[in-house]
């Protein structure tokens, strides 16, 4: 069973940067993609970046620019950088994870963590 544990997150300012950290079970290597989501008050959780076993990334537009989206393999972590933060960040931030595929495919997340854009 694969598990994830994030790190991160808090409250910042306006501006600021912040870097979401998650850590998984097993070796990144045996999960096809490792990804982040976010889901604000109210609403319904969106994508917000992955990467997968080969290292390809992929973000959702919106977000493109602000987001990066890395990990180390050696720690079996996954990372989430934001920049220029906005108050319309603020959201639970969560990460995921998929491994195997057809009937022996599993999709894992993490326990979420919130960060708090705000003056």
């Amino acid at each position: 069973q694969v598990q994830l544990e994030q790190s991160g997150g808090g409250l910042v300012q306006p501006g600021g940067s912040l870097r979401l950290s998650c850590a998984a079970s097993t070796s990144i290597f045996s999960l096809n993609a490792m990804g982040w989501y976010r889901q604000a008050a109210g609403k319904q959780r969106e994508f917000v970046a992955a990467i997968t076993k080969g290292g390809d990334t992929n973000y959702a537009p919106s977000l493109k620019g602000r987001f990066t989206i890395s990990r180390d393999t050696a720690k079996n972590t996954m990372y989430l950088q934001i920049n220029g933060l906005k108050p319309e960040d603020t959201s639970v931030y969560y990460c995921n994870a998929a491994r195997g595929t057809g009937q022996n495919y599993l999709e894992v997340w993490g326990q979420g963590t919130l960060v708090t854009v705000s003056s």
